[in-house]
């Protein structure tokens, strides 16, 4: 067995102290070892989206970032974002224009719209769909996506007019 390296990590708010293998995926700790399972395998390589996570404010794929990257970071999961409501509208947009088919891809491309929506708040139909380019959706075809997402930044920008 590998030497294992001891990690501090804050997962959706909670301290965790563990000890991992220095090959272990963000994604495989927490699903594996903190039983967080919302994000999802896909790929592996980086591409497919599903195990889009957030390490200190910014998107991140799971399955290429190292547990041990994470060590002093903050990480938020699907679960804490939902916890926290902070997504809400989001996943209501999402129900509301069934946005969502087999809930694979969705974890992932909530993180990707949490990220757009605070990065540009004004995004074009176009810009969404470049923001969301890197997630595979293979029942949707994108256009209900695409939708939700552009609602939810109409929503938010007559909420500030």
């Amino acid at each position: 067995m590998a030497d294992l390296y001891p990690i501090k990590v804050t997962v959706n708010g909670k301290a965790h102290q563990c000890s991992v293998q220095p090959r272990t995926h963000l994604v495989d700790f927490l699903r594996d070892d903190l039983g967080l399972k919302g994000s999802h395998l896909g790929c592996e390589h980086g591409v497919c989206g599903a195990c889009t996570v957030e390490l200190d404010g910014k998107i991140v794929r799971g399955c290429l970032t190292l547990a041990v990257q994470a060590d002093g970071g903050q990480v938020q999961t699907i679960e804490g974002l939902s916890a926290t409501g902070i997504i809400r509208d989001l996943q209501e947009a999402f129900v509301r224009r069934n946005a969502l088919q087999c809930g694979f891809c969705t974890s992932g491309m909530l993180m990707a719209a949490k990220e757009l929506l605070e990065t540009l708040p004004n995004a074009t139909r176009g810009e969404v769909r470049d923001w969301i380019s890197g997630n595979y959706c293979r029942c949707t075809g994108y256009q209900a996506i695409v939708d939700a997402i552009c609602d939810v930044l109409q929503q938010r920008q007559e909420a500030l007019a």
